[in-house]
């Protein structure tokens, strides 16, 4: 089945998706016009973007979909390669942790540090992405801090995590909060129709 967009993923957060686009545009003329992070306060992009919501919400879904339309030309056509190497976590400039560890040591976060002091290689945009931000301790989150304060030119942090209050306050505080919903069922069995051809009834 065919795809249209990044987002086509994200199943039942409209308004998510809404606000993506609307900062992925924005980011986009940044680009055009050979700007950097500092020429994107007060409009719909920042660079840091903290993703919530229950399991199966699809905050992890959000976040790589963003970091698709981040790096698209389209901004996010779904199809292109800037847009599925960023989807599967292949492309060469956006960096993903996800970890099965109980934390997130300083070491881990130190390395995070290093690779947004770099610039794109290939893309538009450097992105960290980091899956678990709830599994930052006082001491790596604190490593992340000045990162987050004082960005570098054209990096952005995508941070995710059940909740709000999972995340630091001093990390938290430097983010834009993006808030998933468990999506319907009845949105759910849609997708399964659409993108894997399922039958109707069997989707539900």
């Amino acid at each position: 089945m065919g795809v249209s967009s990044v987002f086509d993923r994200l199943v039942g957060q409209e308004a998510v998706v809404v606000g993506l686009r609307a900062a992925a545009d924005a980011a986009r003329e940044v680009v055009a016009s050979g700007g950097t992070v500092a020429d994107l306060a007060g409009s719909s992009m920042t660079h840091a973007w903290l993703f919530t919501g229950p399991p199966g919400s699809g905050r992890s879904v959000a976040a790589r979909a963003f970091a698709g339309a981040l790096m698209c030309e389209q901004g996010g056509c779904g199809s292109c390669k800037e847009c599925t190497t960023a989807l599967d976590g292949t492309h060469a400039d956006v960096d993903v942790l996800s970890t099965e560890a109980l934390s997130i040591g300083v070491a881990q976060a130190r390395e995070l540090v290093q690779l947004a002091g770099r610039a794109p290689s290939v893309g538009r945009w450097r992105v960290i992405l980091v899956e678990d931000a709830d599994r930052l301790t006082e001491q790596s989150g604190t490593a992340l801090l000045k990162a987050l304060e004082e960005p570098t030119p054209r990096t952005v942090w995508l941070l995710c995590a059940p909740a709000p209050d999972d995340v630091l306050v001093t990390v938290r505080s430097r983010s834009r909060h993006v808030r998933l919903r468990t999506p319907a069922a009845e949105d759910v069995a849609a997708l399964l129709v659409r993108r894997d051809g399922i039958d109707p009834p069997m989707a539900h």
